[in-house]
């Protein structure tokens, strides 16, 4: 069986301004879905959803509102707002994320389980798939990825999204993204653990550090990734 891959950028951008213009970029390039990342969501709250939604029509839209609490007027107020997916934190209460769920049934929109800080993430994802989430997202964050006791720990190797992928995809049925800070090489090499649904975030596409629009060719290097995966 073969299977497309799916490319979402995610538009980790503190302006609505920049975030469409990577938007588009990212639309003529071929990119597939549009993620309204957290800081972007900080910074600009539901107007950024909106305008994505006005622009895009067509196009899906993450919120990644790694909800904690609230779960269901969250998940109400991003999908009323344009989203088609929403993200909630494995290691939210068992309760707020059967409340996402039930917000996503309610308003037609898919949730997104988030692993992050989980400390077995296998077990996470599969409790997160019986709880009704739609997707996996396998996250190691950017603050454990530079922690110097971390990176000591493990002999000077930072903490990667590859080291737990193949135990998370063989947990559950539904549907794995990987992100946190990996390479477009390794980005590539995605489909060959079982992900097909592939972000692309910083430090590709944002500067990780200053939150702005790298000094690269953004749609050129989105061209280049997707031609590769396509191809």
């Amino acid at each position: 069986m073969t299977h497309k891959s799916i490319v979402q950028i995610s538009l980790d951008l503190t302006t609505i301004d920049e975030a469409l213009d990577h938007a588009r970029k990212a639309v003529r390039a071929g990119v597939d879905w549009l993620e309204a990342g957290t800081p972007l969501i900080l910074a600009e709250g539901l107007r950024a959803v909106s305008a994505l939604r006005r622009e895009f029509p067509e196009h899906p839209i993450v919120a990644d509102l790694k909800t904690m609490d609230g779960g269901y007027l969250e998940a109400e107020m991003m999908a009323k707002a344009g989203a088609t997916h929403v993200v909630v934190m494995g290691r939210a209460h068992p309760a707020t994320i059967k409340l996402v769920v039930k917000a996503g049934r309610d308003f037609g929109i898919e949730v997104m389980g988030d692993d992050l800080g989980c400390e077995d993430k296998p077990a996470a994802a599969r409790r997160m798939e019986e709880m009704g989430v739609d997707y996996i997202v396998h996250h190691v964050g950017y603050d454990e990825r530079r922690d110097t006791a971390v990176i000591a720990a493990r002999g000077g190797r930072p903490p990667s999204p590859l080291d737990e992928l193949a135990a998370v995809v063989r947990a559950v049925r539904i549907p794995v993204q990987a992100v946190g800070g990996l390479s477009v090489e390794q980005v590539l090499q995605l489909p060959r653990y079982g992900v097909y649904h592939l972000v692309l975030g910083a430090p590709l596409t944002v500067d990780a550090d200053a939150l702005k629009s790298p000094a690269h060719d953004l749609e050129g290097l989105l061209r280049e990734i997707l031609a590769k995966l396509r191809g």
